[in-house]
């Protein structure tokens, strides 16, 4: 069997009327990076928080690295890098400064030294005596990820890591986080970014507080049973909102003078498109559908199953 590093059953959290999480259950296996996807108010953040032992579920058990969510949150916390959405360090000490204070909280024996391993480790060794207020927002979260694995934790909890974040730092960032997750760690991680979903090795979409569908994103996408097309031609953005009406048509987008087209039911498109292939110019053809595919249908699904 694999070993798991998260293993919870129905967990549930409510903030008053609000039920945040209802009934999620998730396998995390360990050294794997597990990505959440789902719109902002889905609970990830909250199943996030009860996971590493910063909230206590209303209902639902579960273990994190082999100690319980709810009787063992302390020895929980003691294993467990959390990066929060917003840069929390102090903006008036240098990197140096914040990473010795964060290492003296742990009560690390040589907080100078510790820090100064991070340092290497995250390469900021020639900003370390830089202000954090005056870093860009990728050293910022360079930094953060520093701050998070001083202490050599197990697990790693990243909420919305690169939001704000330019893409060369986002992919030096993620280039971190798979060398980590080669080293053992295991990394929890909830994005709203496709490309940075697919890096994940596991996926698990979250809506309205449920767990709709996890697995890799190979299986995600197999699972939705969504069939996609391309319509290629100069003449495509005029034709879109055509062809956005068209039977079966679920999303229509345009990218440059593309236009890709998806839905559940490939038959029907097929025989919608058929009708405006005379159309001068154009060029269809199926291709394989996206994540983004698989994300949006599923936000429309389960917004159109909430109860009203």
């Amino acid at each position: 069997m694999t070993e798991l590093a998260i293993h919870a059953v129905g967990l549930a959290k409510s903030f008053g009327e609000l039920k945040a999480v209802q009934d999620l259950s998730i396998d995390v296996p360990v050294g794997a990076i597990y990505g959440f996807l789902g719109p902002n108010g889905s609970g990830k953040t909250t199943t996030i928080r009860m996971l590493c032992g910063l909230l206590t579920p209303d209902a639902g058990e579960g273990t994190c690295l082999g100690f319980d969510i709810r009787r063992d949150t302390q020895k929980i916390k003691a294993e467990v890098g959390y990066m929060p959405q917003r840069f929390g360090l102090y903006e008036d000490l240098t990197i140096r400064e914040n990473l010795e204070f964060i290492a003296r909280l742990y009560g690390m024996a040589r907080p100078r030294e510790s820090a100064l391993e991070a340092i290497a480790r995250l390469g900021l060794e020639k900003r370390a005596q830089q202000l954090a207020g005056h870093l860009s927002g990728g050293w910022k979260q360079r930094l953060a990820l520093a701050s998070c694995v001083l202490h050599n934790p197990r697990l790693l909890l990243l909420d919305e890591p690169t939001a704000g974040v330019d893409p060369k730092a986002r992919r030096e960032f993620w280039d971190e986080i798979h060398g980590l997750a080669a080293s053992g760690i295991t990394v929890l991680v909830s994005t709203h970014y496709m490309d940075e979903a697919e890096r994940c090795q596991l996926i698990g979409y979250i809506s309205q507080g449920r767990l709709l569908t996890h697995g890799t994103v190979a299986e995600v996408v197999g699972a939705a049973g969504i069939s996609a097309w391309r319509i290629a031609g100069a003449a495509v953005d005029r034709l879109m909102p055509r062809i956005k009406a068209l039977p079966g048509v679920e999303t229509a987008a345009l990218f440059g003078a593309e236009l890709h087209v998806s839905g559940v039911d490939a038959t029907l498109i097929e025989k919608s498109l058929a009708g405006i292939k005379g159309e001068a110019g154009l060029e269809i053809s199926r291709v394989p559908p996206s994540l983004e595919d698989v994300f949006i249908h599923t936000m429309d699904v389960a917004s159109a199953e909430a109860p009203r």
